[in-house]
């Protein structure tokens, strides 16, 4: 079979990093990542050329080639030679060998691999809660002649089927992926999760609400057991618990009992543990850092927007924006919006806004030609080209812009109290997830245009770096000539 474009782009990928200087490799979102012996011996220039390779930079003791969302996955997928059955012990290996991290470094990486294969399914949850908002608004619905009360029983079923099944089986899905990560079988994951959302309990969000009637059932006369909708916590806790506790046993259950009795006593243990130990106490832990986060987000003045908007940028070069995916699937599951995602946007914007501004003056061909590319990868949604290409590159006084503007436009809707009903949708789709209500949405365009123009603006006219101010020798000799 003749080698596909994924297959030739892995291979030109190890060739110019040196197969002999690669210690392992895995991806994210948007990124390959290589943990490698000698980032000296890596041509960054022959690494850029290579088609579909929209950047690199080393950080975290990973050298990171950037090629953006689905194309990733295939050249990662043509990397391991598209071998599935080889998949589980190689990535254990690759996780083992390339764990640099520690601390809280290791902690949000591992929160990021669990939530990242979430992502599709709450942000396409996300667009049918958008799309129910506007079908069932009094302003379409009039224009029809209708009221919601028109609309047939079965229509609001079916939307209701869309709009409603990630979140009431969030857990399912949080203890499929925690399982996944950590080595178990992911099938004993999603079963276990089940069980916490299991129609036999008392509906979290029932018992939440005064007027329904629905009380939790107590076990011994104190401990209130009810389902576990939409819970975050609780259902991480238990996935990564439940996995560690079947690798244990596996390891000392002979090999003829296994196959039944592995499951068995992790589904027991977890379940009577998360129903009736940590489930009631998580449950009061993720409702206070609801509550602070919250209450963060609308402090006054639009106080808890700017530093949210300042200090995301921060996070993004660090790596620990993706601590911010838990905190947003806690707040949609149990809020159904997320603010959080909202002040971090802006972000987007703002470095899209200080990339095209130094990319539009500029007189270096190369940055010309990279800088543009990476404007548009970056409304794109995928960031790392236009902030570690480009903005970052030469000077830090683009970067202060885009900090400044990101942190202003976080403030200014904070204070206007917009919220995204979703998450996953970046800068240019981002408004999408507001077309649930008119006002927000349009709110949330016009903020949008003011951060990325301002920040073109001010880049252009005070911040871009003399470095590219200077034509390349080719371009002095084409424009002599």
């Amino acid at each position: 079979m003749s080698e596909n474009k994924y297959e030739r782009i892995g291979k030109e990928l190890v060739n110019v990093i040196g197969e002999d200087n690669i210690e392992s490799y895995v991806h994210c979102a948007t990124r390959l990542r290589f943990s490698v012996k000698d980032r000296e011996k890596i041509d960054d220039e022959a690494i850029e050329r290579i088609d579909e390779v929209k950047g690199v930079f080393f950080n975290a003791g990973q050298y990171q080639v950037i090629l953006g969302t689905g194309t990733v996955n295939k050249v990662y997928s043509a990397l391991r030679g598209n071998q599935p059955h080889q998949e589980d012990g190689r990535q254990k290996k690759e996780a083992s060998s390339n764990n640099k991290d520690k601390g809280i470094r290791k902690a949000v990486r591992t929160l990021a691999d669990i939530f990242i294969p979430i992502i599709p399914i709450i942000g396409a949850t996300g667009l049918f809660l958008g799309l129910k908002g506007v079908l069932f608004s009094d302003a379409i619905l009039g224009s029809m002649g209708m009221s919601v009360n028109d609309v047939p029983d079965y229509l609001r079923t079916l939307l209701s089927v869309l709009t409603d099944t990630a979140f009431a089986f969030l857990p399912a899905l949080i203890c499929w992926s925690a399982f996944r990560n950590f080595g178990g079988m992911p099938i004993i994951g999603f079963v276990l999760g089940l069980m916490l959302v299991s129609p036999a309990l008392p509906n979290a969000y029932a018992v939440a609400d005064i007027n329904s009637g629905v009380k939790p059932i107590m076990a011994f006369g104190f401990i209130p057991v009810v389902g576990y909708q939409g819970k975050v916590l609780t259902a991480l806790v238990i996935g990564i618990l439940g996995a560690k506790l079947e690798k244990k046993l596996r390891a000392v259950m002979p090999n003829a009992l296994d196959l039944i009795f592995t499951p068995f006593f992790v589904l027991l243990t977890m379940m009577v543990t998360g129903l009736l130990i940590l489930g009631p106490l998580l449950h009061f832990v993720e409702m206070g850092l609801v509550t602070v986060i919250t209450q963060l987000i609308h402090a006054p003045f639009g106080i808890g927007g700017l530093l949210i908007g300042f200090l995301y940028p921060l996070a993004v070069m660090t790596g620990m924006h993706h601590l911010f995916i838990a905190v947003e699937t806690t707040l949609l599951a149990n809020t159904g919006f997320n603010p959080l995602i909202t002040l971090c946007a802006m972000y987007g914007f703002a470095n899209a806004g200080t990339c095209l501004g130094i990319t539009l003056k500029a007189k270096k061909s190369t940055v010309k030609v990279a800088g543009l590319s990476a404007t548009l990868t970056q409304l794109l949604g995928v960031s790392e080209p236009a902030l570690f290409g480009v903005v970052m590159r030469y000077s830090m006084k683009p970067l202060y812009v885009m900090i400044g503007c990101s942190a202003v436009g976080g403030a200014i809707l904070s204070i206007l109290n917009i919220k995204a009903n979703s998450y996953g949708l970046a800068v240019l789709l981002s408004p999408l997830m507001y077309i649930y209500e008119w006002n927000q949405l349009i709110v949330y365009i016009v903020v949008s245009i003011l951060v990325f123009t301002a920040a073109l603006i001010i880049t252009y006219l005070f911040a871009v770096p003399k470095e590219v101010m200077v034509e390349d020798r080719s371009q002095k000799l084409s424009n002599a000539s």
